[in-house]
């Protein structure tokens, strides 16, 4: 099996999130990992400039997507998803534990009854330490809460793809106050991470930029243990714990997570449209004050 497959990530600045491709250079098979649908939330309007950007790519480069993959419901972004199965063909994945996001959300938007929350909007639904193909790459999941209830990592060869556990390491690692989030659980996923080789290339889910230098998607895991600034020095579970807990109570709601969570709990699908033909977001006045 390939050890290292080709990653090529694109960047969404408005939201500053991270997107990537993996794909064997051998077979030329790839998968799309955790692509942006744009919302502009003045306008209330979506748009596919940045999926549509992946496609150029993938076309451009000749590789044939065999995944769409979704490492969790995100807060800050939605989710191309659906829209990239439907050029592409691919099927749509995301891990087991998405269902106790869906029916966490489902109350908090009150949606009806029959929304359904057994996570049948993806196409398969991955257990932790199951495996599959990417042409010769072999790909690993590995189950990462403590963001979310439902993250996962994807192991692909020399590569993880991280989503929002770790940062940059000059950015540290992300939020665990999210409804359903663990500071605790966090930092145990952490560190399963960074039981992987030193020469793992890990690919985070965010990039803000601090001091404005560009944005940066790549780090080893030998980088993140000798830099990162929740973990270098080998930080225990309490310290750890008390730094981000007290970084998660300065910190406001992502922008869009009101309306990207009702978005991301359909697989990226934005709610049916009512009898008016109009499709609406539910916003729950006063829940997160």
């Amino acid at each position: 099996m390939s050890a290292s497959p080709i990653v090529k990530g694109f960047w969404d600045e408005q939201t500053g999130s991270w997107q990537y491709v993996f794909h064997d250079p051998d077979t030329m098979q790839g998968a799309i990992v955790d692509p942006v649908l744009d919302f502009d939330p003045m306008a209330a309007s979506t748009g596919t400039t940045n999926a549509d950007e992946i496609l150029r790519y993938v076309r451009n480069a000749g590789i044939e997507i065999v995944w769409i993959l979704d490492t969790h419901p995100h807060a800050d972004h939605f989710s191309a998803g659906p829209y990239l199965k439907e050029k592409l063909g691919a099927p749509t994945a995301i891990g087991e534990k998405v269902v106790n996001v869906q029916r966490l959300w489902k109350d908090i938007y009150n949606l009806p009854d029959d929304f359904p929350t057994d996570g049948s909007q993806w196409d398969r639904l991955f257990a932790d330490g199951e495996e599959f193909a990417v042409g010769e790459v072999s790909v690993r999941v590995m189950f990462s809460p403590g963001h979310t209830m439902a993250s996962i990592t994807y192991v692909a060869g020399d590569s993880a793809f991280v989503h929002d556990t770790l940062m940059m390491p000059d950015s540290g690692t992300s939020r665990a106050d999210f409804p359903g989030g663990d500071s605790h659980e966090l930092y145990r996923s952490l560190q399963a991470i960074l039981a992987l080789p030193d020469d793992t290339r890990l690919f985070v889910g965010h990039d803000y930029r601090p001091n404005g230098r560009d944005a940066q998607c790549e780090a080893t895991v030998a980088e993140h243990k000798a830099a990162n600034i929740h973990l270098k020095g080998g930080a225990s579970e309490a310290d750890y714990v008390e730094t981000r807990d007290k970084r998660d109570a300065s910190l406001p709601l992502p922008k869009l997570m009101l309306a990207a969570l009702q978005v991301n709990i359909r697989g990226g699908r934005l709610p049916e449209a009512e009898n008016n033909g109009q499709s609406y977001l539910k916003i729950p006045l006063n829940r997160f004050a």
